[in-house]
């Protein structure tokens, strides 16, 4: 099944977190937070201003982004569980995430910059 987000709405995959440990205790499933990253497996068009022109989107498909706790709106297709949200909900993308293209992983790398105040 295909399903294409409308306007400035996003579908988000989580991405899974490893088990979490505290002081040496398993935590259960049940108990665990749902982790705030993901992917954007689809996106919209853009939102569409008063003036009739479209927005476009920062984020787009194969993007990996933070989220805060309660964005979106849970929905399950095909027994998988995603996220639909709209971009406003969408707090970062990040960087030099591993991407998955085409069956084949790969790092997107990024030049970052360090500067101290006084120097």
């Amino acid at each position: 099944m295909h399903v294409r987000p409308l306007h400035d709405r996003l579908l988000v995959q989580r991405l899974e977190e490893g088990e979490q440990q505290i002081g040496g205790i398993i935590i259960p499933d049940s108990a665990k937070e749902k982790p705030q990253r993901g992917t954007v497996i689809a996106a919209g068009n853009g939102k569409v201003r008063d003036d009739g022109d479209r927005v476009k989107l920062d984020v787009k498909a194969g993007d990996t982004i933070l989220f805060g706790k309660y964005s979106g709106q849970e929905i399950k297709l095909e027994g998988v569980e995603y996220l639909i949200m709209k971009e406003d909900e969408v707090l970062a993308a990040i960087e030099g995430a591993v991407v998955i293209a085409k069956g084949a992983a790969t790092t997107a790398t990024t030049k970052s910059h360090t500067t101290r105040k006084g120097r």
